[in-house]
Parts: structure tokens; C-alpha cells; sequence
């Protein structure tokens, strides 16, 4: 494990300070819904114990492309991330569910180490990616990104043509084969499920792109240099449902050739194109399972108070 030179002597004190996320006060007041006590975990959580989270069985059976051991992550003096540990599965799709401020898209950032972009972050704990640190002080950060892909919510095609927009992180990386940037466009573009419609306008902005096809564009720009693991922060949050739901498919068809986690809002969406659901709150990992038992027979009464719609 990592420990981070400037991440706060005493993690209590940092977990108790007022107004942080997973704090005391966070906890009495959205830990359940207000006509019900809080259960033994919430209450175990309010007196700032480590509280395990709930992980299926089915899970050790699985090959795993990353594993996250024990991050802790503050902003600042705010504890935003409490001792989560999360193995993702190989070749799978596997979804982050949870409310807004639960941590998800903070746990994603740090896969690919964007938050150490920001001054205030401190982090202990580590990642690996098919067993190498990524936290390790020796890591290469320009390196180790060359093995994710990641999309964002918004649409961020670059201001260029739709062909140099997917074969960017092949230039970068020095290659001017022309044949190879045209064998990697034209596999990407198609494994993106978008060659048929962009493929007579290559040398075309990007920017003129429907809102949609500049997402499958950025998922065809991420899988072209082959990621062992691609990122996705809420892709299909600025989309309509048409949109939604071609890159839904896209998804689906990635799994198997490239393992993916992604973060989501849409709890039917999580259950369409998942084969395991992490639930998140209050900065720590509750239960992770099978989407289907996580969402039909899950083992906390917080997650199913969750997937039902009682909060959140």
C-alpha cells in the first residue's frame, strides 16, 4: 500500500469535520429515509467505524483486470473516499451506481490518476492494472494513461477532423505509417458502430458531428489504441434517449474485447448493460455484486432502498 506524503496524519479527524461527505451529519440526515431509524450499518458509519462493504461471492470467481485496495481520498480536509476496495473483471462491463456526491466519478478519476491534477487531493491506498501500481512514485503517469481509455460526459471531440480525432493517440505516440492510421480508423470508427455513417466524410470536422456521434466518436478515439481498461463517466447523461441507446449497444458489444467500468445515474441503464453493479455512498463502496442480484435481491436494505427510488 502507498501511503501519500500529504495525506492528514489523522484520518478521524478528517472523517468527523463538519459538512464533509460521509461525515456524522451526512449520515443522520441522508442515511434513511426520515420515518426510519438508521440501520446498524449507518450507525456504524456515523461513529466513524471502517465498515466493510458487502461483496457477492460470485466475484472471487472472476478474473480481474484492476483492483482498487483500501483508497482513502481527501479534498482538502474532507474525506471523500473511505477505504474502498473494488476488483473489476476482465473483458466485463461492470457499473458504479449511487447519488450524487457518493463518490463515483472522484473513484473513477483517480483510475487514471486525474486527480492528482488537483493540489487539495491527498490519497492513500492503491490501484493496481493487471498487477502493476499505478500508484507507485515510480509509475510514468503519461505512460500508464497509454493503457485506459476514458469518455466524459460531455461530448470532447477535438477541434480537427473526424479522422485525426481517432487516430490522435497514435500520433502522439510517433506513428506516421499512413496505412496503419487508416487500419486503426477505419477498426476503431467501425468498433464504435459509426464507420457507415462518417465514413464518406473522414476529412470533415469533427464539430459538426450530432451531439451523439461525437460520444461513439470519443469511444472510438479511447479504443484506438487498444486500452486494457476503458473509463466511462456518465456518457449518456447529455445524450437524448435515441443517442442513449446506440451507445448502450456500442457497449455492449465492447465487453469481451475490453473490460469497462462505468459511472451512471441511470439505474435502468445500469441494469441493461452490466454484468456487475457496484453501489456507492457516502464515499464508501456499500455492496457489489451480479447487476441482477444487486437489483433484484440485494443483501443490504440500503441498496435496495436505492434501486426502489426511497432515496437518492
Amino acid at each position: 500500500m502507498v501511503a501519500h506524503p500529504l495525506a492528514p496524519p489523522n484520518a478521524r479527524a478528517a472523517r468527523s469535520t463538519a459538512g464533509s461527505p460521509g461525515g456524522p451529519d451526512d449520515v443522520i440526515l441522508a442515511g434513511a429515509p426520515p420515518s426510519e431509524p438508521p440501520s446498524d450499518r449507518m450507525a456504524a458509519i456515523a461513529r466513524g467505524e471502517v465498515v466493510p462493504a458487502e461483496v457477492h461471492p460470485e466475484l472471487d470467481d472472476e478474473e480481474h483486470v484492476l483492483r482498487v485496495q483500501n483508497l482513502r481520498l481527501w479534498y482538502g480536509a474532507k474525506q471523500a473516499l473511505f477505504d474502498v476496495s473494488l476488483d473489476v473483471p476482465k473483458g466485463q462491463v461492470t457499473a458504479m451506481i449511487g447519488p450524487s456526491g457518493c463518490g463515483k466519478s472522484t473513484l473513477l478519476r483517480c483510475v487514471n490518476r486525474m486527480n492528482d491534477l488537483l493540489d487539495i487531493v491527498r490519497i492513500e491506498g492503491d490501484m493496481t492494472l493487471n498487477g502493476d501500481s499505478i500508484y507507485d512514485r515510480s509509475v510514468d503517469v503519461i505512460e500508464l494513461r497509454k493503457r485506459m481509455g476514458m469518455v466524459f460526459q460531455k461530448p470532447n471531440p477535438f477541434p480537427m477532423s473526424i479522422y485525426e480525432n481517432v487516430v490522435y493517440p497514435l500520433r502522439i505516440d510517433g506513428e506516421r505509417d499512413r496505412r496503419v492510421l487508416d487500419e486503426v480508423c477505419e477498426r476503431s470508427l467501425r468498433g464504435a458502430a459509426l464507420w457507415d455513417e462518417v465514413k464518406d466524410r473522414l476529412q470533415e470536422s469533427a464539430l459538426g458531428m450530432s451531439g451523439g456521434q461525437q460520444q461513439r466518436l470519443c469511444i472510438a478515439r479511447a479504443i484506438a489504441a487498444e486500452p486494457e481498461v476503458l473509463l466511462l463517466d456518465e456518457p449518456c447523461s447529455a445524450l437524448d434517449p435515441i443517442a442513449t441507446g446506440k451507445v448502450e449497444d456500442l457497449i455492449q458489444r465492447l465487453k469481451g474485447e475490453y473490460s469497462v467500468l462505468i459511472v451512471t445515474h441511470n439505474m435502468q441503464q445500469a441494469s441493461r448493460i452490466s454484468e456487475y453493479t457496484a453501489f456507492m455512498y457516502l464515499g464508501r463502496l456499500m455492496e457489489y455484486g451480479p447487476t441482477e442480484a444487486i437489483f433484484t435481491n440485494p443483501k443490504l436494505e440500503e441498496t435496495n432502498s436505492y434501486v426502489t427510488g426511497r432515496f437518492g
